[in-house]
């Protein structure tokens, strides 16, 4: 159970949790809890931009450095890929640590032994003395995109933890810096399965657990969360998520729910940020409108969101999609939350954004040249996903 402040925080089980939307919110309690470091400070993010927002966080880090703090950044190399050279030696002079996970290459080009390089990390964390933690899906980048005539920003949301969880989430975050920089003085890759393997975690049960995807121990355990709270909802689904293109059995999950009566709310990408994915999507939505399932389009800006809400006790907020990359390619990690407070907070958040700026599809919305786009995306997309993930991984 939790009680509510003015702050907006909620207390569970021995944690205070703040629910932040979009980087008005969380880039300001980031820099401030950076500035109030004494010992270390972790940080992972698959972007890292060149921009307002990423100076903001390096000015803070520098800072933080400066006065004898351990300070850890961990880079993806195809998502920060951008991010200039010059920046990451500004950082690195001030006495920050800087690795990459994975530097980035094409799919195309790939041997069948170096198929892990495209396992990415898609984690946005960051553990601060190991009493604060942030958990969510927003990266160091600027809210509005720099092009297609945006001018609201990205929908997105990360929670700010304080209490035991935060010394979790500053384990995993250990760990993972430990086997990368294990790899980057070219050990056994045994030694780096072991650091990567064992990090300990609350049961998904507890009203607040860490959930990450790895490709050792934890491969399946975000998606297994869902489809336990999918299967055991009575009266509400909603889930809003960038990239959504989910297998057989997560479709079967939330179309079985629909046909006992549950209401099912999808909030899904309105505009194109990636052509690819976007149209994949939408090869999926005569299936779901059939049973029922409502399906909102978010209009207002690119929706980058990964999170949902179920009876209005069940939240979860983080980095994964629902989307093969996601569930069998990337690191992620999600924060899961039975608590009714925090979960009602969230729902309204949702419910507010998709009556504002949700449009509603209806299964006569689309045009055949649209249909035959959506089903040649997706099959392009099977495509990939069977050339470069192995079929005990691959669960359609």
């Amino acid at each position: 159970m939790s009680t509510r402040h003015q702050t907006g925080a909620h207390r569970i089980d021995g944690n205070r949790l703040t629910l932040l939307q979009n980087g008005a919110a969380y880039f300001p309690r980031l820099c401030a809890d950076i500035d109030a470091a004494q010992h270390s400070i972790y940080l992972e993010t698959y972007i890292y931009a060149a921009d307002y927002s990423g100076r903001m966080v390096g000015e803070a880090l520098r800072r933080a450095a400066a006065r004898g703090v351990a300070v850890r950044l961990l880079l993806d190399g195809f998502g920060s890929a951008e991010l200039p050279p010059h920046w990451v030696d500004e950082l690195r002079s001030a006495g920050v640590e800087v690795q990459w996970f994975r530097r980035a290459v094409s799919p195309f080009t790939l041997q069948r032994s170096r198929r892990r390089r495209l396992y990415r990390l898609h984690r946005k964390l960051a553990a601060i003395d190991g009493k604060i933690a942030f958990v969510g899906g927003i990266n160091i980048i600027d809210d509005i995109p720099p092009d297609g005539g945006i001018s609201e920003p990205r929908l997105d949301y990360a929670v700010r933890v304080q209490g035991t969880l935060a010394g979790t989430v500053h384990t995993a975050m250990r760990r993972l810096w430990n086997m990368v920089s294990w790899a980057t003085l070219h050990r056994r890759s045994k030694a780096m399965n072991w650091r990567s393997g064992r990090t300990s975690m609350p049961a998904p049960d507890e009203p607040v657990a860490l959930l990450i995807r790895d490709s050792l121990r934890h491969r399946r355990d975000i998606e297994r969360a869902y489809l336990r709270a999918i299967v055991g909802a009575r009266s509400e689904i909603i889930i809003a998520n960038a990239y959504f293109l989910p297998g057989r059995m997560f479709r079967r999950a939330l179309i079985q729910a629909a046909k006992r009566g549950v209401r099912v709310v999808l909030l899904l990408q309105g505009r194109v940020e990636y052509w690819l994915q976007h149209y994949a999507t939408q090869a999926l939505y005569d299936r779901l409108l059939a049973a029922g399932i409502e399906i909102h389009e978010y209009q207002a800006s690119h929706l980058h969101a990964k999170v949902a809400v179920i009876d209005g006790v069940w939240a979860t907020v983080g980095s994964s999609n629902i989307d093969p990359f996601s569930l069998l390619l990337a690191r992620e990690a999600n924060l899961v939350v039975q608590d009714a407070g925090f979960a009602q907070e969230l729902r309204a958040s949702l419910l507010a954004e998709i009556a504002s700026h949700g449009l509603r599809v209806h299964q006569s919305g689309k045009s055949f040249r649209a249909r035959a786009l959506a089903r040649v995306s997706y099959g392009f997309i099977r495509l990939l996903v069977g050339m470069f993930v192995s079929p005990r991984k691959r669960r359609e």
